[in-house]
């Protein structure tokens, strides 16, 4: 009975998607563990099973746990699975230990200086920490082929300072319609200094290679663009970021801003391209009437 019960596993066929590329499985079973299918893909890979992420493969609602049969999934053949993770190797060099001297230089206090920290070497060293560290909370997973748009909190989407007596009446106008709008072409990532403590006090930048490293996959500097109202907060990635007017006195300019509707105009029409790293963002406006001009 016990063989005749084994002979009636089937072998299962799949795809992994990781790095641009597709791997073929066919030398899994039922029988088989989601830590077997990890191991069979450590050894395409080279990721550690530790630091595989299986995008899609749901147990009961939930992430499947390592210790569940694969036959319980239900996988159709030749499903698609999406994989995050980078080799060992990969991050060897970036998770080296940082210079022994720690202390950055405060030179962003003048905001319009350039300051060339793109790519200094204690910055990067600070980013490859945090890129192995820093944990994020995950609402939705990345989508494929979507940009990137990471925004600021603070005067951005909020004047947190202004007396009101509810948080609505301090959130920007045309929020949530710029939201929606964005969503469409773009996943979503909200950074706010104020919860980044660390980079704040040793950096006072937000660098984007922070996502890039963690979701080396989906987004780069070719397709992610960060709102922010503070200048230096994207001196690490200059290219990528466009300084919004920021948004105070709430109670006086609740009628009067349109800062987000006009952006949202704008993200709608970049998105059209496939690299956005030889935009200009600080002429953005100059950029959306022209092309609205065309039309």
């Amino acid at each position: 009975m016990a063989a005749e019960a084994h002979s009636k596993s089937m072998t299962l066929s799949l795809i992994i998607k990781w790095g641009g590329q597709e791997f073929p499985l066919s030398a899994l079973s039922e029988e088989d563990t989601v830590l077997d299918l990890k191991h069979s893909l450590k050894s395409l890979t080279g990721v550690l099973p530790e630091r595989q992420k299986l995008l899609g493969l749901k147990y009961k609602g939930k992430p499947a746990e390592n210790d569940v049969k694969l036959g319980v999934l239900k996988l159709k053949p030749n499903t698609k699975i999406m994989m995050m993770g980078t080799r060992e190797e990969s991050l060897e060099e970036m998770m080296a230990p940082p210079p022994e001297n720690d202390d950055v230089i405060n030179d962003f206090d003048i905001e319009e200086e350039v300051v060339e920290v793109e790519n200094r070497e204690e910055n990067l060293a600070k980013i490859s920490r945090r890129v192995k560290e820093y944990k994020v909370e995950i609402l939705n997973p990345p989508r494929e082929e979507k940009k990137l748009l990471v925004l600021d909190v603070d005067y951005t989407l909020f004047d947190h300072r202004s007396c009101a007596e509810t948080g609505l009446e301090l959130m920007r106008p045309y929020l949530h319609e710029f939201l929606t709008s964005a969503y469409e072409d773009y996943d979503i990532v909200i950074w706010s200094a104020t919860s980044m403590k660390w980079i704040e006090a040793k950096m006072k930048v937000k660098p984007l290679g922070v996502i890039w490293g963690k979701y080396a996959e989906f987004y780069s500097k070719k397709n992610t663009i960060m709102f922010d109202d503070i200048g230096r907060n994207f001196l690490m990635n200059p290219q990528n970021g466009l300084k919004i007017r920021p948004f105070m006195k709430a109670h006086l300019n609740r009628d009067k801003d349109k800062e987000l509707l006009k952006l949202s105009q704008y993200l709608k029409e970049i998105a059209k391209l496939e690299d956005l790293s030889d935009l200009n963002h600080k002429h953005w406006e100059r950029y959306l009437s022209k092309k609205q001009g065309q039309q």
